[in-house]
Order: C-alpha cells, then structure tokens, then sequence
C-alpha cells in the first residue's frame, strides 16, 4: 500500500512539474527584438469574435529612457494560428505613462487567442521611448516576458516572433 502511495503521489508531482514549464523559452527564439517590416495588423481574421478575452499586459520602462514620453506607442501579440490582440495606442501623457523606470499595468480586452508566441511594439514620435520588457498575462496560459531594453525605431513595428518552429506550421499570414 506504501509502495501505490509513493507511485501516485510522483506521478502528481511530474504532472503538476510538467504544467509548470514554460512553453516559450529564449532558447526556441531570437534572444533580442527585430523590425518587421512586413508586420500588419490583423483585422481581416475575425474568428473569436464571438468571445472576448481580458489580458494583463505590464510594460517596464527603461532608466534609459527618456523621463517621460510623447511618443505614440501601439501593441500588437498573438498565437500561432493567426489570433492577434491590437491596442492602437497605451499611451497617455497625462497620465504619467511610459514614465522612466516605471512599470505601467494594462487592461486589455480582444478575441481570445491560444499561447501569446509574438508581440510587436509601433513608436511614432520623436521622444525615443525605450522599454525594458513587455509580459501579456493570459488566463489558462504561462506568461511570456519579452525583453526589449532597447530604443524602439520610428515608425516600424518591432518585437519577437516566438511562433517560428512552435509549430509545424502557423495560420498567421
């Protein structure tokens, strides 16, 4: 009876071991941000309409990075199979976002996606805006951190495509 004990109570462990790893590591991706010049945003694929998902999305703002920003900053994340969450613009000078050294906590609500495997940022201005890293929470996922700590270029999508080799194929066209 001690040995079926010992048996089930390792077999919760690995189960509960395996639930934990990470699905996205550095190791399967490029370890620093790129243009994409050939990124557009999503609005043609609809599906998931019908459900709305909430994710967190904190941003950290670099102590490099100017002390505050006017810059316009976009998002845009999604999974690999083409679902894609667009916010056209987080900031807000008025309010202190994008401050430096600061970490700003974001509500978003878009179609449901299955694991976040790539995220963009767009920066319009002239202010020179540098975040540090970007984490999307999602409910029933892992969170994925994406570390940027690099000034975002004017004018041009830039971020991580984790979603390369995540899957045999991907829907994202």
């Amino acid at each position: 009876m001690k040995s079926l004990i010992f048996i089930l109570t390792l077999c919760i462990i690995a189960v509960f071991s395996q639930a934990a790893t990470p699905l996205i590591t550095l190791s399967q991706s490029q370890s620093h941000p790129e243009a994409n010049e050939s990124f557009k945003v999503n609005e043609a694929k609809s599906q998931n309409t019908a459900s709305s998902c909430t994710y967190t999305v904190t941003i950290k703002t670099s102590c490099n990075s100017p002390s505050y920003t006017r810059d316009q900053i976009s998002l845009a994340f999604g999974d690999a199979y083409g679902y894609q969450v667009y916010v056209p613009r987080l900031d807000d000078p008025r309010s202190g976002t994008f401050e430096r050294c600061s970490t700003d906590t974001f509500q978003i609500h878009g179609p449901c996606t299955y694991q976040t495997c790539y995220l963009y940022l767009y920066r319009s201005g002239y202010d020179g805006w540098i975040p540090e890293q970007v984490t999307v929470y999602s409910y029933g996922y892992n969170p994925v951190t994406f570390y940027y700590n690099t000034y975002i270029p004017n004018g041009i999508w830039y971020g991580f495509d984790y979603c390369r080799g995540y899957l045999p194929s991907t829907a994202a066209e």
